[in-house]
């Protein structure tokens, strides 16, 4: 026996404690910090190029395949894929339940590498599965005056020295440009020296190789034989003869210019501040410390500045670590405050004595948890603190009942020693399967099979650990200093405010027992009113995360120059600058920013999703002082769009919280037809314009976009002795140019490009007239007499969902609705409108709604295994079907506290409140064990009157379960009111909840009880 064992090795167990009070402190500074629990992405990306060929073709040629072949691999959840020009991007989401990825992942590799040899050729294939790696610093690199090749070079440097970092496990550069070597030629200047297109190609390709030229015996060594031919150096290049048909000799220079420059047209533009630069992103390796990283980088970059060349300056950009210090922070010291709340309420109505006696657990019981977390991988973070916030009132609910019954034998006689041994031979297993019982409410998230059970179900954890260790430390240390400190006198009880409302619940609880009835059906009718204004309550699944960072998303339609696209973000720039840059006095809130065109930022957070480089898109983060700050930067930035580029698709937000949804409402049409979805897409968006709340209405799709189609006449061609790729080649070369070898500088590889002249510049009149060698005789023919070009609109891109074209319609909120309304407003009409619609054609939901289902489908599912264990735990407990009965239909009514609380507090119903509610549950249960096994010891052990029994174990378990709610009351206070919008819910949920479900189970138990069991009161 536990309380035995402690009270005969009173030493060791003190000696025991030390240990772990101390191991507990260190640990703590150790223990791995985060803002939230990390999830896993269960995404792998497959990107495959094919330049030059339309949506459909792309759609039909290799995204189709690669996703049959995909599907066919069991743990696939869904598909989506994106065929614009050129390029197809598939993203394969795996079942949420999976949880080993590497070999799934390695699975559809091999199913992509089997489709690779149907894929015509030309294609490239690319396969990403590291769409986790988070980049949780991101530097900006800015060199005024340099070009860009040095600050490449410069980034360079700097990566190679942070890549040496002790917790840094990767680093990447964005916003680069890649070094041309231009070879530019006229056609007129070919002609006339007599040389074609193709045969200046082939002359620059065949000087510029590497070829080992075998090796020789020479007095018994070999020796290699090592021909020259690569060019070292542009003069070598310019310096290459070209014959002529007509016998003249000429030099490379003579009929070409040649240059060093970059991408054109650019590929992607980083701006740092309004300034044009590079990003670094740092990943943290796997288990490591943000904080200890983000200290590393801050002493290399002190380090670097000292010896890069002046001028060169480097920001941060993205700073996780700063965002979890601050939310550990923050919630530690919600945790502290909790704490001393828990501990004065202890001393104001146990005394000093019990008082310090029954507070003492709680810091043992932290310590101690904390140092088992540890070992648990379970690191500081939002969640954990939190749970260890819930567990607070719940740990303190075993000493005080302990210290309780030992106070009562104490009074009746016994000594001190006898009254803690008989206390926890009495109390051992109530208060073990109590403590049990409670963290098997919570059991549902850990077993979730959802990205929010990864989340949420450290809850589970953290908050059983606390609770066994507080049962194991209740029965130890408390029972020891019970005997220590605890004093009891033979004088009359004096009265207190415990004993004066004892008294009149009482004599309220007798007024009920004799009217059971009437009491419960009162009871039951609150329940069912309050039941029906839950409708009331908004419904919101996750709130967006309070990260002091704004992000802006640009789209603009397919096929726009990423100058166009630049001179958007271009205004954004100066939009900040003039209006909310710090100057030295924090503007408006905006603290820095940065400008991503062309591309994605580096990942720098789990939920955001950065898209495939597209001259049409851009991103740009900004980091606020504060998340009450990102309110006005965001309105001023959505008034600005409005007013200054009404034509742009733009999203101005927030981050997303960890496993929420990036659009609240999307609404999923999905046909077989392009132009029926467009039609319905259109309907669809009319009808959310008539609705309140709803704003920034779009769809995935975008507008059609103009492509010129050759048309080529095969018997025309094939007469002039052309093919198909002499046609495609001879286009690329005259419009962007086309590869024609490479150039090596040290490390570097330099693509050599032979363009025309006026590459990029041409009209659709010089298009026509352009002259087509034919590689197999070398005559030039002009295209108009092989070819036709028309003008045709066409989709900019098609996405697919599980292989069926599917565009979604998506909006925001304003702060006064919620995803639900605008769904609830808007699901009649698309149940109409459905009807209408070609065969086929259907919708799903997606955003909020679908998200909720999800996360909350998946606790739901495990549910049932929650309620076995329970239901196990009672029986075991009271060896009974009727006392388990009477505590699961204690349950429902903490949902009448936590309905009243949303509505008083005009709070929202989500997920975290459905957490609370569950939370709820747990301790419901644990008050009506400790108040049925009363009942118990009072009849069986006492041989008091059923009637009388009930009673007087009501009132011996009225101040242990009114303490139990009011530390865990005034301890969720500090999560409620300084916990953020996150988690106001689930702490208003169980303060609320367990204030009106406290009365309710004071007087439903006993009354249900007197039922049950056919007990009168006279």
């Amino acid at each position: 026996m536990i309380t035995r064992f402690a009270i005969k090795n009173s030493v060791l167990v003190y000696t025991v404690l030390g240990l772990l009070f101390l191991s507990g402190v260190t640990i703590f500074n150790s223990l791995p910090r985060d803002d939230m629990p990390p999830f896993l992405i269960r995404t792998i990306n497959v990107v495959t190029t094919y330049p030059g060929a339309s949506p459909e073709r792309v759609v039909n040629l290799i995204t189709d395949r690669i996703e049959k072949a995909v599907q066919e691999v069991p743990e696939v959840d869904y598909i989506t894929s994106e065929s614009r020009t050129g390029i197809s991007i598939i993203n394969i989401n795996l079942l949420e339940s999976t949880m080993d990825l590497q070999p799934i992942f390695d699975r559809i590799r091999r199913k992509v590498e089997a489709v690779e040899p149907e894929l015509p050729d030309g294609s490239q294939v690319r396969v990403d599965d590291e769409l986790g790696d988070v980049f949780g610093i991101i530097l900006g690199l800015i060199a005024d005056g340099y070009s860009a090749a040095e600050l490449s070079d410069l980034a360079d440097d700097v990566r190679d020295e942070l890549i040496k970092l002790p917790a840094s496990a990767k680093v990447e550069i964005q916003g680069a440009q890649e070094e041309r070597i231009y070879v530019s030629f006229s056609n007129e200047r070919l002609a006339a020296v007599g040389l074609s297109k193709n045969q200046l190609q082939e002359i620059i390709s065949g000087t510029n190789i590497v070829v080992p030229g075998g090796d020789i015996l020479a007095d018994g060594r070999r020796i290699i034989l090592e021909p020259t031919g690569n060019f070292q150096s542009l003069e070598d290049l310019s310096e290459i003869v070209v014959a002529s048909s007509g016998g003249r000799v000429l030099k490379l220079g003579d009929i070409a210019d040649i240059t060093r420059g970059y991408t054109d047209p650019r590929e992607s533009i980083v701006k740092i501040n309004g300034r044009e630069g590079l990003a670094i992103g740092v990943n943290l390796m796997h288990g490591g410390n943000i904080l200890a990283l983000g200290s590393q980088v801050d002493a290399k970059v002190d380090e670097l500045l000292k010896s890069l060349p002046y001028g060169v300056e480097i920001f941060r950009v993205a700073s996780q670590d700063t965002v979890v210090a601050k939310s550990v922070n923050d919630f530690t010291s919600n945790l502290v405050q909790a704490v001393v709340i828990v501990l004065l309420t202890m001393l104001a109505f146990l005394g000093l004595r019990t008082g310090l006696v029954v507070a003492s657990l709680i810091p043992a019981t932290m310590v101690t948890t904390l140092l088992l977390m540890s070992f648990a991988g379970v690191g500081l973070n939002k969640v954990s603190l939190a749970s260890l916030i819930i567990a607070l009132g719940m740990l303190v609910d075993n000493a005080i009942v302990m210290s309780e019954s030992i106070m009562v034998k104490m009074e009746g006689g016994d000594s001190p020693v006898d009254a803690a041994v008989d206390s926890a031979k009495e109390l051992t297993v109530p208060l073990l399967t109590s403590s049990l019982t409670t963290s098997a409410a919570f059991m549902a998230f850990w077993l979730a099979e959802s990205v929010m059970g990864e989340i949420m179900g450290q809850i589970f954890v953290v908050l059983t650990i606390a609770l066994i260790c507080s049962w194991l430390l209740t029965l130890s240390m408390v029972a020891l200093l019970c005997i220590k400190a605890i004093r009891v006198t033979t004088e009359g009880e004096k009265e207190t405010l415990f004993t004066r409302f004892a008294g009149r619940y009482r004599k309220a609880l007798e007024l009920c027992l004799r009217r059971p009835w009437l009491t419960i059906g009162g009871i039951v009718m609150v329940f069912v009113v309050c039941m029906g204004m839950f409708r009331f309550i908004p419904f919101i699944f996750m709130p967006p995360s309070d990260r002091p960072l704004v992000t802006v998303n640009v789209e603009l339609p397919m096929g726009t120059d990423i100058q166009r696209t630049q001179e958007i973000v271009s205004g954004v720039n100066d939009f900040i600058q003039k209006n909310m840059a710090p100057d030295g006095n924090e503007g408006d809130g905006v603290v820095s920013w940065s400008t991503y065109t062309g591309e994605g930022a580096p990942k720098y957070d789990l939920g955001y999703v950065a898209p495939e480089a597209s001259p049409n898109n851009a991103h740009i983060l900004i980091n606020t002082t504060s998340d009450e700050a990102s309110t006005p930067v965001i309105a001023a930035l959505e008034t600005y769009f409005l007013s200054t580029w009404p034509d742009a698709k733009y999203k101005v937000s927030r981050l997303v919280s960890g496993g929420g949804s990036a659009d609240p409402v999307a609404i999923r049409i999905i046909g077989n037809d392009v132009e029926s979805l467009y039609r319905i897409s259109e309907s669809v968006k009319a009808e959310l314009a008539k609705i309140p709340g709803a704003t920034n209405i779009s769809d995935d799709w975008g507008m059609l976009s103009k492509k010129l189609v050759v048309k080529v006449d095969p018997i025309k061609s094939q007469m002039a002795g052309l093919t198909n790729q002499d046609i495609a080649v001879a286009l690329e070369t005259e419009l962007s140019g086309s590869t024609t070898g490479s150039y090596r500088e040290g490390e570097d590889v330099i693509p050599i490009i032979m363009r025309e002249n006026r590459s990029g510049l041409l009209t659709v009149e010089e298009i026509e007239g352009l002259s087509i060698t034919s590689r197999s005789t070398g005559k030039s023919i002009p295209l108009t007499q092989v070819a036709e070009i028309n003008t045709e609109w066409q989709s900019g891109k098609i996405l697919r969902r599980d292989l069926n074209v599917t565009q979604t319609i998506t909006c925001d909120v304003r702060e006064d609705t919620t995803a639900s309304d605008v769904i609830k407003a808007v699901t009649p009409w698309l149940d109409e409108a459905q009807a209408t619609w070609p065969s086929g054609t259907r919708y799903e939901l997606g955003g909020d709604a679908e998200g909720s289902s999800k996360a909350m489908g998946a606790v739901v599912a495990k549910l049932p295994w929650s309620g076995v264990i329970i239901v196990l735990l009672l029986i075991w407990q009271f060896n009974s079907l009727k006392k388990p009965l009477i505590i699961l239909l204690t349950i429902p009514l903490g949902l009448i506290g936590v309905i009243i609380g949303m509505l008083i507090t005009g709070s929202y119903f989500g997920f975290m409140a459905f957490l609370g509610v569950i939370s709820l549950a747990g301790i419901v249960i644990n008050n009506a064990i400790v108040l049925l096994d009363r009942i118990r010891i009072e009849e069986e052990e006492l041989k008091k009157e059923p009637a009388q029994a009930i009673v007087d174990a009501a009132c011996q378990r009225f101040r242990p379960i009114l303490l139990t709610t009011a530390t865990t009351s005034l301890g969720l206070l500090p999560l409620w009111l300084g916990g953020g919008i996150m988690w106001e819910p689930m702490a208003i949920s169980i303060l609320f909840g367990l204030l009106f479900s406290t009365v309710l189970t004071l007087v439903f138990v006993p009354v249900m009880y007197s039922r049950f069991y056919g007990v009168n009161m006279k």
